[in-house]
């Protein structure tokens, strides 16, 4: 177990310490931000358009990160000798790739965290046409970002400690206090109630999300077993176009019973049961925490079945 633990922490700050990660982090989150601030003129539906697309970034931003930290934990590391000198030691195939699986799905999740923190605060600055752009809450996530990186600076250069993770968790504590602090003020600088405007349902669409990444992860991590970063890309780019149509795609032959479209609808995962912004947009208690337990037993299925493929394909690598 100490050894599972030991792979699995370290595959995890591997992943913070890559500069893209650091990149795609900052990008995502203020990009969201940046969507609840201009005039839409949506005819009453901004806020609603400001949601969804806070979740759409949110998605593909995991997508991309899933599949470049796939391929930096695991394909960079054969393809480097890495893997060869780890798996020398008395640690299997199967629990190294597993342990590998574990820190990428801690990297999403950190990721995950810090785009939920950005959707929130977009879902309370969402404005109709008749608001305004709340500048008090930019200027504080805006000053959050900077701290993080000035925090990465000061701990490299006076403490030799790595740029990047230090920032990543900078951003972590940054964030999450902004968050606290910009929702103890309305955007005219006045007190308010604690998290006045804010969506909580979007919790639990953003953990669906998740869920939704943790498949991706488990595929690229398969895919990466035998292929280098672009191919991996292109196969789970396919495999998320192809889930997200495998109702029409699939779905309909297997009602009228098509055999091979009941096979391709059982082994493509459907990425509309982790999409339900209807739902949140109701305002209505009909998403249920029960659905998301659902999910999540599905995808504890799901990434069994593909990790258990992931072995079979890493068992029969050679590494040397």
């Amino acid at each position: 177990m100490r050894q599972f633990v030991t792979i699995a922490a370290n595959a995890f700050m591997e992943l913070v310490r890559q500069p893209v990660f650091l990149l795609l982090m900052t990008c995502s989150a203020a990009f969201e931000i940046f969507l609840a601030t201009p005039y839409y003129f949506a005819f009453g539906d901004e806020p609603k358009l400001v949601k969804n697309s806070t979740l759409a970034v949110m998605l593909l931003s995991g997508l991309l990160g899933a599949v470049l930290s796939a391929s930096a934990s695991l394909a960079r590391e054969i393809r480097a000798g890495t893997a060869l000198a780890v798996l020398s030691k008395p640690v299997g195939r199967a629990q190294f790739l597993v342990a590998k699986f574990a820190g990428l799905v801690a990297a999403l999740t950190l990721l995950t965290y810090i785009n939920l923190v950005a959707a929130l605060l977009s879902s309370r600055m969402a404005f109709d046409a008749y608001g305004s752009t709340d500048m008090l809450a930019v200027g504080v996530f805006a000053l959050a970002v900077v701290l993080a990186y000035l925090l990465g600076g000061f701990s490299n250069f006076f403490l030799r400690r790595p740029f990047v993770s230090d920032a990543v968790f900078g951003l972590l504590l940054t964030m999450t206090v902004a968050f606290v602090v910009i929702n103890f003020f309305t955007k005219e600088g006045k007190a308010q109630a604690f998290a006045t405007g804010i969506d909580w349902q979007m919790v639990p669409a953003a953990i669906l999300i998740l869920f939704a990444l943790w498949i991706l992860a488990g595929i690229a991590l398969a895919c990466s077993t035998r292929l280098d970063m672009i191919p991996t890309l292109a196969i789970c780019s396919a495999v998320f176009l192809v889930g997200i149509m495998s109702d029409y795609l699939f779905g309909r032959p297997a009602e009228h019973g098509s055999w091979w479209a009941s096979i391709l609808y059982t082994i493509t995962p459907n990425w509309q049961l982790f999409w339900l912004t209807d739902a949140v947009e109701t305002g209505q208690n009909t998403f249920h925490w029960g659905y998301v337990g659902k999910a999540f037993a599905y995808v504890a299925g799901y990434v069994g079945a593909v990790l258990a493929l992931a072995v079979a394909l890493f068992e029969e690598r050679e590494l040397s």
